[in-house]
């Protein structure tokens, strides 16, 4: 047992067992520093700047093809509103070539008879009940109401 002992603290020994530790330490900072390097290599450093450049460089014309597939959307539906209203308007137009319908509005708009017949013309009755006011500036002088504009466009502004 004394021979151990001996051995345990000689020179050798403890020199032998301090090599042992530091390339103990020394491989473990090698693995971590591996272990560090390989999370971000050059290959995966290179992608991530190509995939970057690719999204910079797409997304203006992405942005620009939305826009224009919008105003395309917005030009279908006015050439759809345009496209009704012209089968509106011929058919107002094949109405008119009928002879009836044509009496029919001459009589309404125009207040047309026929010879023979006996007009009546019915007046509203709430509308002679109407205030002055209301009728506007019909009974004042004309330089009154150019005056009354000039003012409310100046308090307007």
């Amino acid at each position: 047992m004394a021979v151990k002992d001996r051995d345990r603290f000689s020179t050798a020994t403890r020199i032998r067992l301090i090599g042992e530790q530091t390339a103990a330490r020394v491989y473990r900072s090698q693995t971590k520093r591996q272990a560090r390097r390989s999370r971000l290599t050059g290959r995966a450093a290179l992608l991530a700047l190509v995939v970057c450049s690719l999204i910079v460089a797409l997304a203006y014309p992405m942005r620009e093809y939305v826009s224009q597939r919008a105003d395309i959307a917005d030009l279908q539906q006015e050439q759809d509103a345009a496209r009704q209203r012209v089968e509106q308007l011929r058919d107002l137009k094949a109405r008119w070539q009928d002879d009836a319908y044509a009496e029919q509005q001459v009589r309404a708009r125009l207040h047309y008879v026929m010879p023979g017949e006996t007009g009546y013309i019915v007046i509203d009755p709430g509308a002679a009940e109407q205030p002055r006011a209301d009728r506007g500036s019909a009974d004042r002088p004309w330089y009154a109401n150019v005056w009354d504009g000039v003012d409310t466009s100046d308090a307007a502004g």
